[in-house]
């Protein structure tokens, strides 16, 4: 069996490297997930003039910082993509692309998603809908399934389930050649989801409909927070959190972008302090020590 880890980060911008830095501070056992490393949106601005400390920083300067920082404290970036966590009672297990890890506490930091739900589309989340091929591939062996994904990268997954099921029905929402076997194209955009007779009805803006017996929204690392852990509160699409950064789920909890405005690297790092200081008092308690 893999470690299981004290505190399992997701994302790697300010908020995540800073919850980080303050778990390995405080010599907790650390798992950080950051898709292609540290998060793009830091190098982005040419000018940033309101990190205290550091005037008229560049964001490929303050990048550079944050990765010198983390390095110098051991820290290293787990380049994986997280696409589905679960809470196992004291634990959580937290997957990707198949592989599973463990953690006895979570901090998300996975900054904030442009892309809205469809309508339907959380409602039936774990009961038609999904948005990881490895995860819930087998549960349509032999059945049809619709699978609209949203760049090139996803088609490994679309492949996948070829194997599985007996037809694909893909909707791919950029320009794919894509074809062939038992995958047919359509061209559409997902407008909703909604179950009829027993099957899910995919409804498309041009009026068309699809059905299938499973659903995978494809959509690479933007995924809504919700539907990446069942149950998480939301509030105006931000996650919910108190000023301990706690969620409203256990040993869960969120910092920066994704829990709302303002959308400021200062304001991320301060909240992924706090985020991991909650982690570490969670993990005091008694039934968590061991």
């Amino acid at each position: 069996m893999e470690q299981r880890y004290s505190i399992a980060i997701v994302g790697c911008g300010p908020a995540g490297l800073s919850a980080a830095l303050n778990a390995r501070i405080r010599k907790k056992s650390l798992i950080l997930f950051g898709e292609d490393g540290v998060s793009s949106k830091v190098s982005r601005p040419a000018s940033i003039s309101n990190y205290l400390g550091m005037p008229s920083v560049s964001g490929e300067e303050l990048k550079s910082a944050f990765l010198q920082h983390i390095r110098q404290m051991g820290i290293t970036i787990t380049n994986a993509r997280i696409d589905g966590i679960y809470p196992m009672g004291d634990y959580f297990v937290l997957s990707s692309g198949g592989r599973m890890y463990e953690a006895k506490t979570v901090i998300l930091a996975m900054g904030a998603k442009a892309t809205n739900p469809i309508p339907g589309e959380q409602q039936l989340l774990g009961s038609g809908v999904s948005y990881c091929a490895t995860c819930d591939g087998m549960v349509y062996e032999g059945k049809t399934v619709a699978v609209a994904a949203y760049s090139e990268q996803e088609e490994d997954d679309v492949r996948y389930l070829a194997k599985i099921a007996k037809k694909v029905i893909f909707l791919p929402q950029y320009g794919s050649s894509l074809a062939g076997g038992n995958i047919e194209t359509v061209a559409g955009k997902p407008a909703g989801v909604k179950k009829a007779d027993g099957r899910l009805c995919l409804s498309l803006a041009n009026g068309e409909t699809v059905l299938a017996d499973g659903v995978f929204l494809l959509r690479g690392g933007d995924v809504s927070p919700s539907g990446l852990l069942s149950g998480l509160e939301l509030e105006k699409n931000f996650i919910k959190v108190d000023r301990l950064m706690q969620t409203n789920i256990p040993g869960c909890f969120a910092a920066g972008d994704c829990v709302g405005t303002p959308f400021q690297y200062i304001k991320a790092a301060g909240e992924g302090n706090i985020a991991a200081h909650s982690a570490v008092a969670y993990l005091a308690q008694p039934a968590l020590r061991n």
